[in-house]
């Protein structure tokens, strides 16, 4: 994919927001939208549940779904290895945006490559990405060990490495005491490539492989 919007948080301040209009292209209001729940079934405090319901409908505390796109359709990948590619396929190429939720980044990984989305995110030239937390971890190289929760068949903690930077979401998050930057920093050492410890309020653009920061919060890199 050439345009990745990776959140920890989603559309929380006016910076991320013209983030996306800039990577659409165009008002929200004229494009569509595919939403994918799947990294919250293989989180233990996520889903299924509420936590996916609140997502789908736009009632979550993470603004993705409801910014008022022409239209919002769901893509839920564990189904789509039981269907032909043809049901879905057209939707997802149709798509301006895919909106990937939060959850355990390994288990969305997991799916994406069994469906086929990840074979099919190269011929998505005009479409853009937009992850929350997971669902931007996931476009990475490593999520790092602190963050393997669902066991994927192969091990490791390895994802897409669609981009080459490891992400620590939520940053200094007041629900999540250990996620510091002192933690933070023992977790990029373990890695073996650059990284980004980003608050709620933060989000990285990445366009054609030239990635930046936009940011009303705070947020760290750490090299190789």
């Amino acid at each position: 994919m050439r345009r990745m919007l990776l959140t920890s948080a989603g559309v929380r301040n006016a910076a991320i927001h013209d983030a996306l209009l800039d990577l659409l292209g165009r008002p929200i209001e004229d494009c569509t939208a595919l939403c994918i729940p799947t990294a919250m079934y293989g989180h233990p405090h996520a889903g299924p549940g509420k936590d996916v319901w609140e997502f789908v409908a736009g009632r979550s505390e993470q603004p993705m779904v409801e910014l008022g796109w022409k239209s919002v359709g769901l893509l839920e990948l564990t189904a789509l290895p039981s269907i032909d590619a043809s049901k879905w396929v057209p939707l997802v190429r149709q798509a301006d945006v895919l909106l990937v939720s939060g959850g355990d980044a390994l288990y969305l990984c997991h799916w994406m490559r069994v469906c086929g989305l990840t074979d099919l995110l190269p011929q998505l030239d005009d479409t853009v990405w937009m992850g929350m937390s997971a669902g931007s971890m996931v476009m990475t190289p490593r999520i790092g060990k602190e963050f393997v929760g669902w066991q994927p068949p192969d091990g490791g903690d390895r994802a897409l490495g669609l981009v080459d930077f490891s992400i620590f979401p939520h940053l200094d998050h007041e629900s999540l005491p250990e996620n510091t930057l002192a933690n933070a920093t023992k977790w990029a050492a373990g890695l073996d490539g650059p990284a980004y410890a980003i608050d709620d309020e933060t989000a990285i653009r990445v366009v054609d492989g030239v990635v930046d920061v936009v940011s009303d919060g705070h947020w760290h890199r750490f090299d190789a």
